[in-house]
């Protein structure tokens, strides 16, 4: 065989396992709802009624998945979509050395674990005005008389019609009291959303939402009220004997889905390894091996100043190497992929060239 039919033989090969490679389905469990946000732009409208599953600066999905990402939002606010793993890594290191310097309140030259407090509280209300502004969006979508209030009967018709029902004859059959012909699966979604707007509908309830309730509806970290029910539902979930609470093992014995091969297997572990960390060391706050429904609010509430010092204090633990309890500009840069989720490659030299 001549050097080139090698080498185009070779060549093809290649090709061939590498569509194989990107064709295997390698992920047995969907370790996070939030990993899924860049399908946000998919059924907008429907996205736009529905509350979300992903709620940014809060510890845990609405799913009971812990919320991966949750470090880099309380550290970086709604600057967080700056910092991608495409970005230019000097420009990067310039935005992380600027926050340095905000967070650093005192100007000398370390961060505490009150000042990172300050600064999670700070990057959490970024969010919480964010959701705020949104919401108003949103509730213009479903509030087509403009009267300041939605019926349940008016989310009813907008919901189903991003489900791909008619609009108006939805209105007119709900108008009539008609029976509506709608798949199992959608009218469960419905009673599931019912339970939630009851929930949002402050007292004397009447079934109307104002702009506010309607916020609460979407994002129950707004209202302590819709915070216990989202926490209630969570321990629905998860509680496999009833009793409201949960043990460590039903905490990290989610449905596992099926390990195909031992990189699915590996991520697996490392899922219930993350939980049974996160369990033992910061929802069980009194260790006694049992999760109460205040303990899992408490942990939940992300206006909690208390967790925001410990958080604080958990950042500063991951990246403090010379064990000073303050963590300094080097240690920010060198793990600046646990707070942005954006690795600077080279990071010693690149500080050197800054300074």
């Amino acid at each position: 065989m001549s050097r080139q039919a090698f080498l185009c033989s070779l060549g093809s090969l290649y090709f061939s396992l590498l569509f194989i490679f990107l064709s295997m389905d390698v992920y047995a469990r969907p370790a996070n709802n939030s990993v899924l946000k860049e399908k946000a732009a998919e059924g907008k409208e429907e996205n736009e009624i529905l509350p979300p599953d992903h709620l940014n600066g809060v510890k845990m999905e609405m799913d009971g998945h812990l919320n991966k990402e949750f470090h880099q939002e309380v550290f970086l606010g709604k600057d967080m979509e700056e910092f991608e793993e495409d970005s230019e890594p000097r420009r990067n290191r310039k935005k992380l050395m600027v926050i340095f310097s905000k967070v650093d309140i005192n100007n000398d030259k370390k961060i505490s674990a009150k000042e990172m407090q300050r600064w999670i509280m700070e990057k959490t209300d970024e969010h919480f005005q964010e959701a705020v502004e949104e919401n108003k969006m949103h509730f213009r979508a479903v509030d087509p008389d403009g009267d300041g209030h939605v019926s349940w009967d008016e989310y009813k018709i907008k919901f189903l019609a991003s489900k791909g029902f008619n609009e108006k004859e939805i209105a007119e059959k709900i108008k009539n009291n008609e029976e509506l012909k709608i798949d199992e699966e959608t009218q469960e979604v419905l009673d599931n959303l019912k339970d939630r707007w009851y929930q949002a509908d402050n007292p004397p309830p009447d079934l109307l939402l104002s702009e506010q309730e309607f916020l609460s509806f979407l994002h129950p970290e707004h209202s302590r009220g819709m915070l216990h029910f989202m926490v209630q539902e969570i321990i629905r979930d998860l509680d496999q004997d009833g009793d409201k609470k949960l043990t460590l093992s039903e905490f990290i014995s989610l449905p596992v889905g099926t390990v195909e091969n031992q990189q699915a297997q590996d991520i697996d572990d490392d899922w219930v390894r993350d939980r049974r960390k996160e369990f033992q060391e910061v929802i069980d706050a009194n260790h006694d091996g049992i999760v109460t429904m205040e303990e899992l609010e408490e942990y939940m509430d992300p206006m909690n100043e208390h967790n925001a010092l410990n958080e604080a204090r958990q950042m500063i633990a991951v990246a403090d190497e010379n064990q000073n309890h303050h963590l300094e500009l080097e240690e920010i840069l060198k793990y600046s992929e646990y707070f942005t989720g954006s690795k600077l490659m080279d990071y010693a030299r690149n500080v050197h060239e800054e300074f």
